[in-house]
């Protein structure tokens, strides 16, 4: 099995597109980011290294923070050029190409190239895939030499190649043993040559973890922050590092209360009796001296004697007086039950980072250092509407063909929790003079709006319309379900500007859209660590099959319970329509099913993320 650490995966690039005007196509932008960028994405949790390689100097693709290695040999090579660049500086043992310019790059490449040349014992695999002849009607097999996994010990076979005058990236590996590896998605292969390619993938939505990185690289986290009393700043985002002005502990202690000794007077075969000098509680230093031979009763959380570095537990004393104790000689070991100083933080080291939350034990780790006030991000600013003729306010009759919003409140719920200053705006009409009288007083006050409904491609969905002139959107459509119509972007409005986040307008896509991308995009605004920002994955077995269709993240409703075997298992609440809220209310998780994953069999593992402390 070769680990993925093992490779090193190179993205060929800096190659100009003739149709594209001599543009270098992985400079091209797609939902706002350079085409190498979203290869960067999909390659870059298949192998251990990444790298990119150029025909000349590093330029635009410094920015990626890879290293970029530059052809060496003479003349335009094409990826020829590259895979030599890359076998010459690649310090693992394989290496996987891709072009720049192939963004639908499939999410199992490497493993697959991987275990194909594992069974075949080659030398490189490459990936092959299958289509209809459109003059015979026969199936014919299409190879992409491109798509490479490559033993990195071949490269005199492609210097010898080389020299020889050859060009052709098909057939250099000559003697090597070859293997194909077959793949169904041929889309998953396709390049962009032409602007109406590039439009067309353009319209086909985004995948989910590009929008999570796009929406991660586009934000900074607001400046402002303020000092605050800790019991104030219960769930607040810190601003600044927290360092232990003292040691915790601040001198050595005891872990028990018991006896304090000298650790080499343990030992030997027969019992050990020693002589009790003097009694130290906790906040109460010893006075007297403990010699070799002797010990001092201690408490838990007392100072330890000088010299002395163990504490025998008082149930542990095979008989106890007033100034004699005897114990077992192997009863503890030396050093037993003793705290360092330090020994939780060090005087002068950080003792909680900025962007931690402060919970329940960051206040008392706080509150252990002597600390009174802290420093927090401000609260971030939220401006929050839905969109649509049909919606009606709780508290109105509602009339024919008409619905209640619902999904004021599960954003109020959500943003509350979050610990957002939330700015309810109401309902807004599908007119387009008050979506955009109602965009442009939130950007007056908010630093986030995010809106529901009105991004689909309804008649009535003027949004699109109205961002053109107020500002600019990285992406409409997301390939998810529920969720497909998302928007991000930013607006602005008489000197003020916010960002957007709109959601569709399904109550379940709501929450789905919330808690997958808005959520990490709002935590990243107020200040929190990566670590918080991300929901973390759980990995149970599913009880049931159950159906997804590949291309596409899938999040369904999910009932994780224990099953008979004593092992947790999940199964869907039931029908996954977006529009049915009470699913919400009966799930405890969320079925992460990922974009390359099919339909899942009884048994299989399944990720969640569990609603606890989310709904």
């Amino acid at each position: 099995m070769i680990n993925k650490h093992d490779i090193t995966g190179l993205i060929l690039a800096g190659g100009l597109g003739t149709r594209m005007g001599q543009r270098d196509k992985g400079m091209l932008l797609l939902h706002g980011q350079p085409l190498a960028r979203h290869v960067l994405q999909r390659l870059a949790p298949q192998v251990g290294r990444l790298a990119i390689s150029v025909h000349a100097e590093a330029g635009d693709y410094a920015r990626f923070g890879l290293p970029v290695w530059p052809d060496v040999l003479p003349g335009q090579l094409g990826p020829l050029a590259g895979l030599h660049s890359g076998m010459q500086h690649a310090t693992t043992p394989y290496l996987l190409t891709v072009p720049c310019d192939s963004p639908l790059l499939p999410p199992d490449l490497a493993a697959r190239l991987a275990t194909g040349l594992m069974q075949d014992n080659a030398d490189l695999a490459i990936a092959v895939t299958e289509e209809i002849d459109a003059v015979t009607g026969s199936t014919v097999r299409r190879p992409h030499p491109v798509f490479c996994l490559v033993k990195t010990s071949a490269l005199p076979q492609l210097d010898t190649y080389l020299a020889a005058g050859e060009r052709r990236m098909r057939t250099w590996h000559g003697h090597l043993k070859l293997t194909e590896v077959l793949f169904q998605n041929h889309g998953a292969f396709g390049n962009i040559n032409t602007p109406d390619e590039l439009a067309a993938l353009q319209a086909q939505g985004l995948s989910v973890p590009m929008a999570q990185a796009i929406l991660a690289d586009s934000i900074a986290p607001v400046a402002e922050s303020e000092q605050l009393p800790l019991p104030q700043a219960f769930e607040r985002i810190l601003a600044a590092d927290i360092i232990s002005p003292i040691s915790v502990p601040a001198h050595d202690n005891s872990a028990m209360d018991g006896y304090a000794l000298h650790g080499a007077d343990l030992g030997g075969d027969t019992p050990v009796t020693l002589t009790v000098v003097d009694t130290i509680l906790a906040g109460r230093p010893g006075t007297v001296t403990v010699r070799r031979g002797q010990c001092a009763r201690i408490m838990t959380g007392a100072v330890m004697p000088d010299g002395c570095d163990s504490v025998v537990p008082q149930e542990l004393v095979q008989q106890a007086g007033e100034l004699h104790i005897s114990i077992a000689p192997d009863c503890i070991r030396p050093g037993d039950n003793r705290r360092f100083m330090g020994e939780d933080l060090m005087q002068g080291q950080p003792a909680l980072l900025q962007g931690k939350i402060l919970g329940p034990a960051e206040l008392g780790l706080v509150a252990s250092l002597g600390i009174a006030t802290v420093p927090v991000r401000r609260r971030l600013r939220v401006a929050f509407f839905s969109t649509g003729d049909e919606l009606c306010s709780i508290g109105e009759p509602l009339a024919a063909g008409c619905i209640y919003d619902s999904n004021r409140y599960t954003l109020l719920g959500m943003l509350t929790r979050l610990g957002c200053e939330v700015l309810d705006m109401g309902i807004v009409k599908d007119q387009p003079q008050a979506l955009e009288a109602a965009l442009r007083g939130a950007c007056a006050t908010a630093d986030v709006i995010i809106t529901s409904g009105g991004v689909s491609s309804g008649a009535a969905d003027f949004t699109r319309d109205i961002l053109a002139r107020l500002g600019n959107v990285a992406f409409w459509q997301i390939n998810m379900r529920p969720g497909r119509p998302m928007a991000f972007g930013q607006i602005s409005s008489e000197g003020d500007s916010a960002l957007l986040l709109g959601l569709p307008g399904n109550p379940v896509a709501v929450m789905a859209a919330f808690y997958f991308l808005a959520r990490p995009t709002l935590l990243r605004l107020m200040g929190a660590d990566a670590d918080t920002a991300s929901l973390p994955l759980l990995q149970v077995a599913a009880q049931a099959t159950i159906r997804k269709k590949r291309g596409r993240t899938e999040y369904q409703r999910g009932i994780v319970e224990r099953g008979a075997d004593g092992r947790q298992h999940v199964r869907v609440t039931g029908a996954q329509g977006s529009g049915i809220l009470r699913s919400m209310t009966q799930a405890n998780c969320m079925i992460v099913l990922h974009e390359a994953q099919g339909h899942v069999a009884a048994g299989d593992p399944v990720d969640i993320v569990l609603f606890h402390g989310l709904i």
